[in-house]
């Protein structure tokens, strides 16, 4: 049976959900009064919402309880956590990430979103000069951020930024470790953006297919 911090922290997270994000729930007193319950117990309580980032407690001037959403960041960093307790590897995670991946590939060589097209032709203008284990990996966590925003799907935009986010910068010295993995990567990424803004979703997955592959055979060194 829920206590009364968890009855409190549900009724918190329902009351902030019932409105727009950045909304005015209440001052302490407020919803001490409307909860009916002491001021330990809202403190308890409110401090196992705001971790789940529903919301925010703000003091001095125009203090209070107010409504926040978690972004796909928070998610991210959650699962990541949660996987790395249970002590998940990156080959774990790209098992079961590739085939997700590669859909988010074809999705994003559809997309409309100038903007992100625009982000990506400038994100290929910059492929070649990533030469350093370090900038290699920031460019596989931005090039995977933007090929998922690109899919549309939220679903897609999560699990993408597990597969290829999580872990990396562990492997950062065993991965791109020499130049010619450095120059493969940068080829892998030239040929995937390449098919992305040229449209074309049959290559874009091949590409994200063959670039799983090296990524696979690089961690079973």
């Amino acid at each position: 049976m829920p206590t009364l911090v968890e009855r409190t922290a549900r009724q918190l997270a329902d009351l902030s959900l019932s409105g727009e994000s950045d909304r005015f729930l209440g001052s302490e007193d407020d919803l001490l009064t409307r909860f009916g319950i002491s001021r330990p117990t809202l403190r308890q309580a409110a401090k196992m919402v705001a971790n789940d980032r529903l919301i925010a407690v703000r003091r001095g001037g125009g203090g209070g309880f107010y409504a926040t959403r978690p972004d796909a960041a928070d998610s991210v960093r959650a699962l990541a956590r949660y996987l790395r307790l249970r002590g998940a590897s990156l080959s774990d995670i790209m098992v079961v990430t590739r085939s997700v991946s590669e859909e988010g590939a074809a999705l994003a060589a559809g997309s409309d979103d100038a903007a992100l097209r625009d982000e990506l032709a400038a994100f290929a203008a910059r492929i070649e000069a990533n030469d350093t284990p370090a900038a290699i990996v920031r460019a596989e966590t931005e090039l995977a951020r933007i090929l998922a925003a690109m899919s549309g799907n939220p679903a897609i935009e999560l699990v993408m930024a597990i597969g290829f986010s999580f872990g990396l910068e562990e492997q950062s010295g065993r991965l791109f470790a020499n130049p010619e993995e450095r120059a493969r990567a940068r080829e892998l990424q030239r040929a995937l953006v390449d098919a992305v803004l040229a449209r074309d979703g049959e290559v874009a997955r091949l590409m994200m297919q063959r670039r799983s592959a090296q990524f696979a055979a690089w961690l079973a060194r």
